[in-house]
Parts: C-alpha cells; sequence; structure tokens
C-alpha cells in the first residue's frame, strides 16, 4: 500500500502531528510545497482554520490533486480557537471526487497563551493510534 503524508502548518502544530504519523509509518511527512509522486492509496492531509479558512497553499494543493491518483485522504488537523478544518477540507475534496475517511483527528494547538502544551506527547500517540487504524482498514481493501 502506498501511504503519503502532507501538512500544512504556519505554527508547527500541524507539523508535529504529521511528523508523528510518518515516524509512527516510516514516511516522510512533507509540506504541501511537495506535490504527490505517483498514485497514492492513503494520503494523511493536515491543515487548520487560519481565519475562520485554511491557507491558499492547502487549497492549491488539493486542487492539484485527482481522484484517478488518490484513493482515499484522511484529515487530521489542529487548532487554538476555532474547531476543527475537517468539514472545509473534506468539501474541497469531495469536490474533486476524491473519497475521505469519516475518521479524522483534531487536537489543541499551542498560540500565544492558549493550550501552550499541546499538541504533546499524548497527542502525538493518539494521532500515530489513528493512522495504524486508517491503514489496517485500507489494507483490507487495496490489495
Amino acid at each position: 500500500m502506498n501511504v503519503s503524508i502532507r501538512y500544512y502548518s504556519r505554527s508547527g502544530n500541524t507539523k508535529k502531528l504529521a511528523e508523528a504519523i510518518g515516524d509512527y509509518l516510516e514516511v516522510p511527512a512533507l509540506p504541501v510545497s511537495e506535490k504527490l509522486v505517483g498514485p497514492t492509496d492513503l494520503l494523511f492531509l493536515g491543515g487548520a482554520l487560519y481565519a475562520g479558512g485554511i491557507d491558499s497553499s492547502l487549497t492549491e494543493f488539493i486542487n492539484g490533486l485527482f481522484a484517478a491518483d488518490v484513493k482515499k485522504v484522511a484529515i487530521f488537523t489542529t487548532s487554538a480557537i476555532s474547531k476543527s478544518a475537517y468539514p472545509k477540507i473534506k468539501a474541497l475534496l469531495e469536490a474533486k471526487g476524491i473519497k475521505v475517511a469519516e475518521k479524522n483527528f483534531h487536537c489543541p494547538g499551542k498560540f500565544l497563551c492558549l493550550h501552550t502544551k499541546h499538541p504533546d506527547e499524548q497527542d502525538c500517540k493518539t494521532v500515530s493510534r489513528f493512522a495504524a487504524a486508517l491503514t489496517m482498514d485500507m489494507s483490507d481493501t487495496v490489495k
């Protein structure tokens, strides 16, 4: 199974989760500025909300994806104040005909004096379990 990890992170919170997934799966966690190479069975895609929307870099990355090349996307997000970016990212992917995992991961992210310890070690363990569960689900369907 071909697994890739891409993320957009201004503060380092989402990057920290991407790297935890990458360490667990032994797959490099790369920023969205790095295009996908070849077909991908499962793409872990990370982002956050900034002033109520997702960053244009993440939108541009999603716009460059094709359903023929990406079988499924698993979304992970962080935020300090707002809710999860999952619905906005999911909507963009589904508009392109790309299947999105219903399971997603969200945790608080450090911003100024808010959530100063997050993502913490427990968050990284939890996102690794999230990745393990999704890769297990995919390995049953991708042969």
